[in-house]
């Protein structure tokens, strides 16, 4: 049973998805802040690397995007290629062989050129946003390739004969040089539908390709749906049995959304008056502050520590209090296969991507790891919505595995670095601190050649740990510098702050 969750403010929107009264996934939509996935922007080449093969592109944003050679259409390298070919030969065709040998960045832009770009990530950390000339439309039973020809249907619609009609139509309806994907919604539908769909997702495309004439460089041209109507397209199907939300503006809009795309399920649309709050009904605030933790809790006793870097995500699994009934081996292997079970949940909720290296609990047995493997696999099979691969466990039981990233994670969106720490999870210690104050005084009353007395000022903290265990020290720092140093606590002053004034 799931159910779609959509609580607006002035301030801020937020779409959860439950399953089973689990909190599933959670978008976020704030007004002040632009969502740069999925749009589409008149570019114009800043700088061209073909040490890289790299092109950044300005597309009005505070840092450059970056498109790389293997983010380029096909269609558009071709004919890049042929032209430089053609600048240095004379013939008017040439082989596929010849065109891949020469491909190259360098040879597809040059600086200054105007190109239409979509965003396929996000800035992240001190990367400029991802960009391709590979474009997608997202629909409601299709995404369409305006660019690409290549046809594809959705793993999931496994029955043979329905794969083939849905790739029948999708030949007969498709303009030629476009491309299609069939999302897993499509199964069963009236072809009438998905049609429909499709019609508008071509009139979306040509609208994009008019508005790229008239639009100045750096220009955004088109955007994805707002973040509710984006979460019902993506995730309204026969599972869901309700859609609640709680502003009556944003229930007509819904109301008209949802009328255009699949009128059958109007009948799940509610309105939700409160009290509480929609989201303290249903449990999703504390489910998003467990969200946040580093340490999930698994029903056996045992649990996950998820930490993340900028390189990856490490996850460890522990048998914490769970002893099960059986031998060792069979406790470690229902702690491990539970674990597998809740790490795919908590990858989906976290909007974790990219490279993850999970740390089972070792097994003696080699044919109990493969059924971990195994069951690792059918549970992104059927829970997660984005792409993985996964390698087989090793000998150690560490598993690595890759899942395509999109967007900023969980942590990223409702978190800052600590000022304190930066991140790093740790500070220094008081002691540490304070000799790094006294080397810093040091050196300050030799570089300026202070002569007298000085005062030192410090925090509470470090002034007290220096009255008390460096009192013989600053003697001695007073005796080799030929002043006195008198020290003062500083109630507005940081651990690590210090001021040297002579007196």
């Amino acid at each position: 049973m799931k159910r779609i969750l959509i609580n607006k403010d002035s301030w801020q929107t937020r779409v959860a998805i439950l399953n089973n009264e689990r909190l599933q996934d959670i978008y976020f939509d704030t007004h002040d802040k632009e969502d740069l996935d999925r749009c589409f922007f008149k570019g114009r080449v800043s700088k061209v690397l073909p040490g890289i093969q790299t092109a950044f592109v300005d597309i009005g944003q505070q840092k450059a995007g970056f498109l790389h050679i293997t983010e380029i259409d096909r269609a558009l390298a071709t004919e890049k290629i042929t032209e430089h070919l053609q600048g240095e030969d004379c013939r008017e065709e040439f082989t596929d062989r010849e065109i891949k040998s020469n491909l190259d960045v360098g040879k597809i832009f040059s600086e200054g050129e105007e190109i239409l770009v979509q965003v396929i990530k996000e800035p992240i950390h001190e990367k400029g946003a991802k960009l391709s000339t590979c474009f997608t439309l997202p629909g409601k039973f299709l995404v369409l390739m305006p660019n690409i020809p290549h046809l594809g249907v959705s793993k999931k619609i496994e029955n043979r004969e329905a794969r083939n009609q849905l790739r029948d139509l999708m030949q007969r309806s498709l303009p030629p040089g476009m491309g299609a994907i069939v999302r897993t919604t499509a199964e069963g539908r009236d072809p009438q539908d998905i049609v429909k769909d499709l019609a508008f997702l071509i009139s979306t495309w040509k609208s994009i390709q008019k508005k790229f004439k008239k639009a100045k460089a750096g220009e955004k041209i088109h955007e994805d749906l707002p973040v509710s109507l984006r979460a019902v397209r993506d995730h309204l199907d026969e599972d869901v049995d309700l859609i609640v939300c709680d502003d009556q503006e944003e229930l007509r809009g819904l109301h008209k959304f949802i009328k255009f795309i699949t009128p059958e399920h109007l009948s799940r649309l509610r309105y939700y008056s409160g009290p509480p709050t929609l989201f303290d009904r249903y449990d999703v605030d504390a489910q998003i502050e467990k969200a946040l933790n580093k340490k999930v809790q698994l029903r056996s006793g045992g649990s996950l520590i998820i930490e993340s870097t900028e390189a990856m995500t490490v996850i460890d699994v522990n048998t914490g209090k769970f002893t099960g009934a059986g031998s060792l081996e069979e406790t470690i292997l229902k702690t491990n296969l539970e674990a597998a079970d809740e790490l795919v949940t908590q990858l989906r909720l976290r909007n974790i991507g990219g490279l993850i290296v999970i740390d089972f609990i070792d097994m003696a047995h080699s044919s109990n790891r493969q059924k971990l493997s195994r069951h690792l696999e059918k549970c992104l099979k059927e829970k997660d919505k984005f792409q993985s691969v996964t390698l087989k466990i090793s000998e150690f039981g560490l598993v690595q595995m890759t899942r395509k990233r999109s967007g900023k994670t969980l942590l990223q969106q409702l978190t800052n670095l600590c000022n304190t720490c930066n991140g790093c999870g740790f500070v220094k210690s008081i002691p540490s601190i304070s000799f790094e104050i006294l080397r810093t005084t040091k050196e300050e009353i030799r570089g300026k050649s202070l002569t007298g007395s000085v005062a030192l000022h410090v925090s509470p903290k470090v002034f007290q740990h220096l009255i008390h265990q460096e009192y013989q020290s600053i003697l001695q720092l007073e005796k080799a510098l030929n002043c006195k140093i008198v020290v003062e606590s500083n109630d507005h002053f940081e651990d690590t702050q210090s001021a040297v004034k002579k007196l």
